[in-house]
């Protein structure tokens, strides 16, 4: 448990914010307060970046995360098409598929990217090598955490840092046996979903090309997955079968005895990786206690069946680098991270249960189910509308978000994101507007607000600007347009029939606002909703 000692002044601190764990959630995380300006420390207990995959795929709306953590440049070229995702029976045929085009979706990057993720860390470590807010602190296994009610300090002995570290506030990023959370207290509830699976990583001698890029074979006498996992490598997941032990699927005469039905031996592939892992479903039931805070599988795990661990996890470090920012820069109260938890684990709640769902489907061991199954999803494949599995953003239920009268839930949607041109800029709404809170309008919003709405939004550092129906001349656009060549924000809001929406960091609209008379509204009401100081 945490000790908090609310007495005295805060001590001179290493950083402003503790991220404990150098994966992709506590990097992105430190990255994005960075560029913020604040002070950050990772404290890591390895001396080297771990050399294997864990997760193999991303989804737009983490691409859009990572561009903003400053890999967006290069992101293309890290990553590669999902491509077509199938899942089959037992005897090959197919149950239902979806393509992922490589083409922008709604977030103004593709839908789903596969990723080799040592690549993908290594690109985001160069990164923070270039902000010199940053420390890093690699082979500092934290060992005490205390809490004094004004700063936090943490016991981490290693080769780079002598005595304490202490900051602001701690961020648990430190995984499925996270230490920060048991130092808060935190218990993991137990979602009731459980197997384990033997993970096989390959690399081929020579390029292989497969079609369907990914498999999910919904086969009762042995579940498995095949997915590509990154430029040049490849993976193979075997469910383990009742009365099978650990140690006996874990051998490698087993294994390749395993891969042998798909052309995979030792004389065409290398096992660059194999692990038993127990895929689960669990969420923290609590996941700020004072000064620290958790983020990624810290505070929830989830199946992998639809590709949202990680994702989440990035949702989470968009979510709270916002919300620490005004924090540190005294704009709200720390009551404003209360609202992480109420946010993010109804959205989490929601996905572990759909990547529950799909998980079932893929696990069924029992033969008749499997067939009542297959008969299932082959009949509503032919049905026009087919099957939908991919997944989908779940819209914020509470926390800071507008509650719209004439609507029973909130705003709250994800917003998209298309190419917009002003002067010679054409590129993405992030690139060419900037990132923060944004404020989208088809009217002119230093006309339609007034002084104490504008001098607000200009604490928060928001981006005002008015979209411009396609065909008007890029040239003309003043600082605060744009045009909407795309043609993708005048139809979003129309569609609504609204004429704005007020956009926070993580790219959730906070509301939207029904005509020029509301427009000051919505600012003030998210005025009020952020707890001041």
């Amino acid at each position: 448990m945490t000790s908090p000692q609310t007495s005295g002044r805060a001590a001179a601190t290493t950083a402003d914010v503790a991220v404990v764990g150098c994966g992709p959630v506590g990097l992105v995380l430190s990255i994005l307060l960075a560029h913020k300006g604040w002070r950050v420390v990772i404290l890591e207990k390895y001396r080297g970046q771990y050399p294997f995959p864990r997760v193999v795929a991303f989804d737009g709306e983490t691409a859009r995360s990572f561009a903003a953590a400053g890999i967006g440049a290069d992101l293309m070229e890290l990553g590669e098409p999902l491509g077509q995702y199938m899942f089959q029976n037992a005897e090959g045929r197919e149950l239902f598929s979806f393509e992922a085009p490589y083409e922008p979706g709604r977030d103004g990057w593709p839908i789903a990217t596969v990723m080799h993720q040592p690549t993908f860390e290594k690109a985001l470590r160069e990164h923070v090598a270039t902000l010199p807010n940053i420390t890093t602190l690699f082979g500092h296994k934290v060992e005490a955490i205390t809490d004094h009610g004004t700063h936090v300090s943490l016991t981490a002995p290693g080769p780079d840092h002598e005595g304490d570290v202490t900051a602001s506030w701690v961020v648990g990023c430190d995984g499925a046996n996270s230490f920060v959370r048991d130092v808060m207290g935190t218990k993991m509830i137990d979602l009731n979903f459980r197997h384990d699976w033997l993970l096989v990583d390959v690399v081929f001698h020579e390029k292989r090309t497969f079609r369907p890029n990914d498999v999910q074979v919904c086969d009762p006498a042995r579940p498995t997955t095949i997915v590509a996992s990154g430029r040049g490598h490849r993976r193979w997941e075997f469910m383990r079968l009742p009365g099978e032990t650990i140690e006996e699927l874990s051998t490698v005469e087993r294994m390749w005895e395993l891969l042998k039905p798909y052309d995979v031996t030792p004389q065409n592939a290398d096992l660059t990786r194999n692990i038993v892992y127990t895929f689960q479903a669990a969420l923290a039931d609590k996941w700020r206690e004072g000064r620290l805070l958790l983020a990624g599988d810290s505070a929830h795990l989830m199946p992998p069946f639809a590709g949202q661990g990680m994702c989440s996890g990035i949702r989470d470090a968009a979510n709270l680098a916002w919300k620490l920012d005004l924090v540190l820069r005294e704009v709200a109260s720390d009551a404003l991270l209360d609202a992480y938890q109420a946010e993010r684990a109804l959205q989490v709640r929601h996905t572990i249960e759909m990547s529950i769902e799909v998980g079932k489907i893929v696990s069924e061991l029992d033969p008749v189910a499997a067939a009542r199954r297959d008969a299932f999803l082959i009949a509503m494949q032919a049905k026009p509308e087919g099957v939908d599995l991919a997944p989908s953003a779940y819209a914020l239920e509470d926390g800071i978000v507008r509650r719209t009268p004439e609507v029973s839930l909130p705003d709250g949607e994800l917003s998209p994101q298309g190419v917009v041109a002003r002067g010679t800029e054409r590129d993405r709404f992030d690139e060419v507007v900037g990132r923060g809170w944004q404020l989208i309008t088809t009217l002119d919003p230093y006309e339609a607000l007034g002084e104490d709405e504008l001098e607000f939004l200009k604490t928060l550092g928001a981006h005002l600007v008015r979209v411009m129906p396609a065909g008007i001349p890029p040239k003309i656009a003043r600082a605060h347009e744009v045009v909407d060549v795309q043609r993708l924000y005048l139809p979003w809001l129309a569609g609504h029939r609204k004429v704005a929406a007020l956009v926070r960091p993580d790219y959730y609209v906070f509301g939207f606002a029904k005509d020029r008379a509301d427009l000051p509204q919505l600012v003030q009401e998210l005025k009020a909703q952020l707890p001041l100081l």
